[in-house]
Formats: C-alpha cells, sequence, structure tokens
C-alpha cells in the first residue's frame, strides 16, 4: 500500500509537469503568433512613418487650397457679364467677346457687383482667422490627427453643398458669404494641427525638406484648384461641378488620414521599433507633458513678432496672386474659362518646384554648417519677398502681351517658393513644444490680409483697368519690403528660452523646496 501511494504522487507529478509543459508550448506559441500577426501590418510600410505623415499633410493642404481657391475661378462664371463702363481706358487689351465672355447657362448667373465679389472671396478668411488659436491649443492638447481630419471635414461638406445653398437663395451673396465664412472656420486649424504633428515626428536636420513637403501643398493645391476648375467649368458648363468634385475629394482623404496617421510615433500601431528609436534620438525640445503656454513670453518675444510680419507680407502677396490673379487674367488680358484655369496656375506649378528644391538646399546648408539656422532662414525669406515684389510690378508694366506677363507671374512665384524653407517652418526653431500655437498666432495674424485684399483689390479695380491693377500691385511690392526689412532686423532661428518646459518645471520645483526648508 504504502509502494502504490508513492506511485500515485508519482504519476500525478509527471502528469502536472507534463500539463505545465503543454501550457508553456502553448503560450510561447500564441506569443509567437501575436508578434508575428503584430509585425505584419508593420512590413506592410516600406516608407517610414514620418515619410507617411509628410504625404498625408502634403495631400491635406492640397485638399484644403483646391476647396479654397475654386471659387476664385468659378466666380468669373458665375457672375454677369458686364455691361461695359463709360470709363475710357487708353491701356486696354483687345480681345473677342467669344474668349471672355462666360460658358455657364445664363439662368444660373448672378449680378454680384465687384466690390461684393471681394466680399465673397474675402469671407472664407473672416471664419479662417476665428480657429486658429483655438486649433492650435486643441491640437497641442489632444494631438494634431483630430484637429487636422475634423476641419478639413467641416471644408469639404460645406464646399460640397455651396451649389445647392446659391440655388436655394436665387443666388443672394449673403448666403454665399455665410457658407464661406464656415468653410474657413473648418480650415482654420490646417496649419497650427501640421504644425504640432511637426514638431513631434520630424527632426531638425529633416524639418526644412519636409516640412516644405507639407507646406507646399499650398502650391500644387492652387495649380490643380485653378486648372482643373477651368477645365471642369469648360468641360461641364456648370461652375457648380467644381464644388462636388472637389468637396468629394477632401471628404475621401479625411477617411484615408484617420486610418494612416496618429498623433506621435509613441501611439502609431505601425511605426517599426528602429524608427521609433530613431525619432527618440533626433527630436530633441520637444515633450509629451502638457503644459499652458506662457503667454506673456510668447507676445513679447521680438522673434516671433519678426515672424508675423514675414508672414503678413507674403500672404498680403500671395492672397493677391490666389484669390485675384484669375480675375486680372480675364478682365485685363482678355482669357477664356479654360485659358485662365491653365495659365493662372502655371506660376504656382514652378513655385511648387522651387520650393522642393530650396528645402534640400536649405537643409543642406544648415547641415554642414555654411549657414547657421537664423541665416538661412533670413536668406531665404528675404528671397522669397523680394523676388516676387519686383516681378509683379514687370508683369504688370507687361501691358497687353500674354506670355511675357504670364512669365513675369511665373518668375514672381517661383521666387516665392523659398518661403517654406525660410520664415515658414521657423515656428518650429523658435518653440517646438508651443508649435501648435505659434502657428496659430502667425498664420492667423497673417490671414487677415485675406480679409483685407479682396475687398481692397475689388474696391480699387471697379473698372477692371490696366492701371487700377497696377496700384494694386505697388501697394502689395510695398508690403513686402517693410516686412521683409522687419524680418531681416529681429527674425531668428534659435529656440527660444521659454520653450524649455522641463528646465522650467526644475526651476518651480526647486523654488517650491527652497521655501519649504
Amino acid at each position: 500500500m504504502f509502494i502504490y501511494n508513492i506511485y500515485k504522487i508519482v504519476r500525478q507529478n509527471r502528469l502536472k509537469r507534463d500539463l505545465a509543459k503543454r501550457l508553456t508550448s502553448s503560450v510561447n506559441e500564441t506569443t509567437y503568433l501575436l508578434e508575428k500577426n503584430d509585425n505584419y501590418p508593420r512590413k506592410l510600410f516600406v516608407i517610414p512613418q514620418r515619410y507617411v505623415l509628410g504625404i498625408m499633410g502634403f495631400l491635406a493642404i492640397v485638399n484644403a487650397y483646391t476647396m479654397r481657391v475654386t471659387l476664385s475661378v468659378a466666380i468669373t462664371e458665375m457672375v454677369e457679364p458686364s455691361n461695359g463702363t463709360t470709363h475710357h481706358d487708353p491701356n486696354a487689351c483687345s480681345g473677342s467677346l467669344s474668349n471672355s465672355s462666360t460658358v455657364t447657362n445664363p439662368d444660373k448667373l448672378y449680378p454680384w457687383t465687384s466690390t461684393q465679389q471681394g466680399l465673397i472671396l474675402s469671407s472664407f478668411y473672416w471664419g479662417y482667422v476665428v480657429t486658429h488659436i483655438p486649433g492650435g491649443m486643441i491640437a497641442e492638447r489632444f494631438g494634431g490627427k483630430y484637429s487636422l481630419g475634423l476641419g478639413i471635414l467641416c471644408t469639404a461638406i460645406f464646399t460640397f453643398v455651396t451649389p445647392w445653398v446659391i440655388y436655394a437663395t436665387d443666388g443672394h451673396w449673403g448666403w454665399v458669404v455665410v457658407v464661406r465664412v464656415i468653410e474657413g472656420l473648418g480650415e482654420g486649424t490646417t496649419f497650427p494641427a501640421l504644425n504640432v504633428l511637426l514638431a513631434k515626428w520630424v527632426p531638425l536636420h529633416e524639418r526644412s525638406k519636409i516640412g516644405t513637403l507639407v507646406f507646399a501643398g499650398s502650391q500644387i493645391g492652387t495649380v490643380l484648384g485653378n486648372a482643373l476648375s477651368g477645365a471642369l467649368i469648360s468641360a461641364t458648363r456648370d461652375w457648380a461641378s467644381v464644388f462636388y468634385v472637389f468637396g468629394a475629394l477632401a471628404i475621401l482623404w479625411v477617411f484615408i488620414w484617420m486610418v494612416l496617421c496618429y498623433p506621435d510615433p509613441e501611439t502609431h500601431p505601425f511605426i517599426t521599433d528602429k524608427e521609433k528609436e530613431y525619432l527618440r534620438k533626433h527630436i530633441v525640445n520637444v515633450t509629451r507633458k502638457k503644459r499652458a503656454a506662457p503667454w506673456g513670453a510668447i507676445f513679447t518675444s521680438l522673434p516671433l513678432w519678426a515672424l508675423i510680419a514675414a508672414q503678413i507680407g507674403h500672404d498680403w502677396g500671395f492672397f493677391t496672386m490666389v484669390t485675384d490673379l484669375p480675375k486680372y487674367m480675364k478682365d485685363v488680358l482678355k482669357f477664356n474659362v479654360a485659358e485662365n484655369g491653365v495659365w493662372s496656375s502655371v506660376p504656382y506649378i514652378f513655385m511648387w518646384l522651387v520650393s522642393m528644391g530650396s528645402g534640400w538646399v536649405c537643409d543642406y546648408l544648415i547641415k554642414r554648417q555654411y549657414m547657421s539656422v537664423t541665416l538661412a532662414r533670413k536668406v531665404f525669406t528675404s528671397i522669397a519677398s523680394m523676388g516676387p515684389a519686383i516681378f509683379i510690378i514687370a508683369a504688370s508694366y507687361s501691358g497687353c502681351d500674354r506670355d511675357l506677363a504670364v512669365g513675369m507671374f511665373t518668375v514672381a512665384m517661383s521666387f516665392m517658393g523659398t518661403f517654406y524653407c525660410g520664415m515658414k517652418v521657423n515656428a518650429l526653431d523658435l518653440a517646438p513644444n508651443f508649435a501648435g500655437t505659434l502657428m496659430a498666432i502667425v498664420n492667423g495674424i497673417g490671414a487677415i490680409t485675406g480679409i483685407i485684399v479682396p475687398y481692397l483689390v475689388g474696391a480699387l479695380t471697379e473698372d477692371h483697368t490696366l492701371l487700377e491693377w497696377r496700384t494694386v500691385f505697388w501697394i502689395a511690392f510695398g508690403v513686402f519690403a517693410l516686412t521683409n526689412l522687419i524680418y531681416v532686423c529681429l527674425g531668428s532661428g534659435e529656440v527660444q528660452p521659454w520653450n524649455q518646459v522641463e528646465d522650467c518645471d526644475q526651476n518651480e520645483m526647486e523654488i517650491k523646496k527652497n521655501g519649504k526648508s
């Protein structure tokens, strides 16, 4: 009996060991399968996730700008043809009525005055300015993914329904203003959210080229918005088509964005361990800790005010071109809608090419220490200011030579391409921890020019003469020159002391300890 009991005990222990081995083997196999499945989606992404973010950010701005500028071309086909004016223009260009008349159904044309058209074009920026600072703060607190995606979605929906609103109100220009204001409210979060994302995803030595890639989406968006708007309206003989197409494309982008992109590397499920470690090593002066913005230090920072001045200069010239160049092409140079769309887009193709090339050059000069960050930002910003200032004026003195005028506008906008590796990424230099807030302040104040410029141009060009437009371009020259001088004198590319969250927190802790002792 004693021997039998020992046999039972030994047998039970053996069974327990066998069961434990089987369980351990099962767990290891399950863990292997889980790790294999977890790594599987990572292998689908050959491109590093920071570049995926850069490409999707680029497409975000492309969509934002197609929806923003499409009205600039469409409005030339939404307004009843002018009956002429008693004002004689000795510099008027010759052009047949068939070249410059509208192609849309006369029942879909509206009697909006030049001033009303200016208000419609500027109303987008009324909403755009309002959501900049709130958008930047929300992006810093909750991440830029959702503030960017939902903002674009809002703009896309209201772009899509714009024709229905116009039809339902019998073309009342006031309701068009309301829709454009709402579109601007949605799009105001775009640049602050992207700046927050770039600060968390892009190392300093890649900042110029990836930042330029993202922000240069504005040129491609302008090219596509102008060229495709003209082609769509000419093909469909209906201005409403452009709102349906660009609104639908932006909604599609939102769904892809929500699947592929995440607020930071730490929360991204598909990023490789190698890239995550690389970003941890090379992204400095950025913390995930939430901290209230040091408003006093921000608003007393001279480099920030210099940056705001540069943004105002750029936006004044850029909005003059983006919003009103199609009107100049039709009213002065007598292009029809298809020609207008194509030739209005040509300057932005070259601007994009220069912006991409200058981003690589700027990074190379900084990495090789041929230029400091501060000097590089000032040099490239100056090229982007004074080049356009000179050649926009030259275009206005080209008279009725269409080829020469388009050539001068193209050279002007090509020079403007160096703006993105100049002052556009400068907010990331000054305070990466508050990149969203700084971009909101800088871009928001600069966007006020989007309110002023279209209305001012409409008021100054009631008679649609070449001399009136020349005055518009001389004003742009003066704004370019003054704001660039301010930036050259006061701008900086160095991290500001109030960005150092950890140092500030340590100082506060030391003060509290000393107080207790």
